[in-house]
């Protein structure tokens, strides 16, 4: 299903393409730095050609079409290979020319009247813009008594100092954002600065950050002898949690050997299950056991003999 993944990637790079040629190293780009998605925008003769380009050179990433205004446009964007379409602003026959064609279309709102008349249409989710002018996240939070089952794609002000913020809201799928794709960049083909942001996007999205590392013992002696030795190392507080002893927040000493040979190290971020889509796509799996669903996910590989977990933060 689009919907599930874009919400999965968390952010759309919104793309003004110039020149056509320059579509597939984009697009590349795109895939390397963790973004595999792209919004190419009708703003340009290269649109279509640029779409065409990708979804047939680039099958890996998810293309799709945006600035849609007419019916024309968005056959035209669909015939070019594009998998969904993004709208600035609510156009009824866009929406069902979209809608009769399973074609998936996220309208532009900015208000209750438009997101009713986008739920009368049949939507479930809707582009929230321009974002930032048009109320950003309080008008976003405003929303989400009355419109609890709508959500949004907020786009127009969203960077990497507050797409966190944005995607911290329950009512949000992902941001759409041109910060990542500056034009000058694909004009001049500095493909690699593009990936470098898009990396930086992606860990500036997910919050990677340290919480613990848990220590294996044999038995709840070892363990508390362990946790009396950090805590002198350390001036830490120790806290018996049951099936293992705490140093602090810095270290889990787990009674009895769980997973990893040596144990484990415990990695936040801000949403589980997209991280958890992030790294399936980069090759990673996970387990079964101890998995604990929004919450907690040891990776299949360990790492010098630890086992590897995701904590939602």
């Amino acid at each position: 299903m689009i919907n599930e993944q874009i919400s999965n990637i968390g952010i759309v790079p919104v793309v003004v393409l110039n020149n056509e040629e320059n579509a597939v190293g984009l697009a590349k780009a795109l895939v390397k730095g963790g973004l595999p998605t792209a919004e190419v925008t009708y703003r340009t003769d290269a649109a279509e050609g640029a779409i065409k380009r990708i979804s047939k050179e680039v099958p890996e990433i998810l293309v799709g079409a945006g600035t849609i205004t007419s019916v024309e446009m968005a056959k035209s964007a669909v015939n070019a290979g594009a998998k969904y379409l993004v709208s600035p602003g609510l156009n009824p026959k866009v929406v069902i020319w979209c809608l009769e064609n399973n074609i998936p279309i996220f309208p532009g709102v900015t208000c209750p009247t438009q997101i009713e008349q986008a739920m009368e249409l049949g939507l479930t989710t809707v582009k929230f813009f321009p974002a930032e002018a048009a109320g950003g996240i309080p008008m976003l939070k405003s929303f989400a008594s009355p419109y609890c089952k709508m959500k949004f794609m907020p786009t127009g002000g969203v960077s990497e100092k507050n797409v966190t913020d944005y995607l911290a809201l329950k009512n949000v799928i992902a941001c759409g954002g041109s910060w990542i794709c500056p034009t000058k960049l694909i004009d001049n083909e500095e493909f690699d600065k593009i990936e470098d942001l898009c990396k930086t996007a992606v860990s500036k999205m997910h919050g990677f950050k340290l919480l613990h590392v848990g220590v294996n013992s044999n038995d709840e002696k070892e363990a508390e002898s362990v946790a009396n030795l950090f805590s002198t190392m350390f001036n830490l507080p120790i806290s018996d949690k049951g099936l293992a002893y705490f140093a602090g927040d810095m270290f889990e000493i787990c009674k009895t050997p769980y997973l990893g040979k040596n144990g484990h190290i415990a990695i936040g971020v801000h949403n589980i299950n997209r991280a958890m889509a992030y790294f399936k796509a980069k090759g990673f799996n996970f387990r079964s056991e101890g998995y604990v669903e929004n919450t907690l996910a040891y990776f299949e590989q360990e790492v010098g003999g630890f086992a590897i977990h995701l904590r939602q933060l």
